[in-house]
């Protein structure tokens, strides 16, 4: 008989892994605003996402609401823990799509919109991570109810991976403008990119150095024999797909850069999945253990089922459409 459970897990994994893809470089571009000041250079980097910013965040929303059909316990948890990182994130990413459009249509008050996408770029990114870390390093419950405090949230931990999240975006964000810009705007990428995957590897290594540390749960899971066999390539990977980036970087290549940086996101990812394995909240209430009903994940499931397919076919139909260069002088955007 099939785990519903366990398919649902699959989903919502799914979904926030191409969350994180998707809506990552296209944060990062924000991100990226403040070391190109031109406004000519802002509008191609901009229209490089135009027509697809909107349609990345279609997984966020089906995350959230995957997590609240199919594990109501963990959504009321989770979110009561993070109420604010999550409302303030929220805020940002609706004023960040406000100023994506406004700047568009402005003419003497485009330095403004252009300052709040920065900001709505940077605040949602960050906040990502801090709900990131503060998830990572647990939530206390009792009887399945949180028994924390507003606050909890709020660590060195969870902050150091709010500017994490920011590195990792920011660093796909430039991938993906070696990939779909040319000429002056690309060469500067080139240049940029080398010190963006420094940097995340920096990062990498420190919360797999941390977390391990301060979670005696997560150094079983990773330390011990089988485990260790298994779980071993990961790190090398890690160096292996940097090193891979830095040399496509070097030679000029267009893809590898962002495609390298993808596998990135792809291992640090599953990283965080062998960690919490199979806790939804952890460090203590298993997936199964939150589960809704199984007649209501059979019958959520059959949404999802329909639901998937079309988001994944109007996604990729968008990028195919868009799969051109954007340059300087293009009609871009209106």
């Amino acid at each position: 008989m099939m785990d519903l459970s366990l398919l649902w897990i699959g989903i919502i994994a799914f979904a926030v892994l191409m969350y994180v893809v998707l809506d990552g470089f296209d944060l990062g571009i924000g991100i990226l605003f403040p070391f190109f000041p031109e406004q000519a250079e802002r509008d191609v980097m901009m229209n490089t996402v135009a027509p697809i910013w909107d349609g990345n965040e279609t997984w966020m929303v089906l995350g959230g609401a995957s997590l609240f059909a199919a594990f109501p316990l963990a959504y009321a948890t989770v979110l009561s823990a993070l109420y604010l990182p999550v409302i303030l994130m929220v805020i940002a990413l609706i004023f960040r799509g406000v100023a994506f459009e406004f700047r568009f249509k402005a003419n003497s008050s485009k330095h403004w919109w252009d300052k709040a996408f920065i900001g709505g770029s940077v605040l949602s990114s960050f906040l990502q991570g801090v709900i990131l870390g503060a998830y990572i390093q647990g939530i206390r419950t009792e009887q399945g109810v949180y028994a924390g405090h507003g606050l909890d949230w709020l660590t060195p931990f969870s902050l150091f991976t709010g500017a994490g999240v920011v590195m990792l975006y920011a660093t796909l964000g430039c991938g993906w403008l070696i990939f779909k810009t040319d000429q002056a705007l690309q060469q500067r990428m080139y240049r940029l990119m080398p010190k963006m995957l420094i940097g995340l590897l920096i990062v990498l290594a420190a919360v797999s150095i941390y977390t391990p540390i301060t979670q005696p749960h997560i150094a079983e899971r990773w330390f011990n024999l089988p485990q260790l066999l298994y779980f071993s390539p990961v790190p090398i990977l890690v160096l292996t797909f940097t090193y891979l980036a830095l040399k496509a970087c070097r030679q000029r290549q267009q893809f590898r850069p962002f495609l390298y940086t993808l596998a990135l996101v792809f291992l640090a990812y599953s990283g965080f999945l062998i960690s919490l394995w199979p806790y939804i909240i952890p460090p203590s209430v298993s997936f199964w253990q939150a589960a809704a009903p199984e007649s209501s994940q059979r019958f959520t499931l059959i949404g999802a089922l329909v639901l998937i397919p079309i988001i994944l076919g109007y996604s990729a139909m968008s990028y195919w459409i868009f799969r051109h260069k954007v340059r300087v002088g293009d009609d871009g955007y209106h």
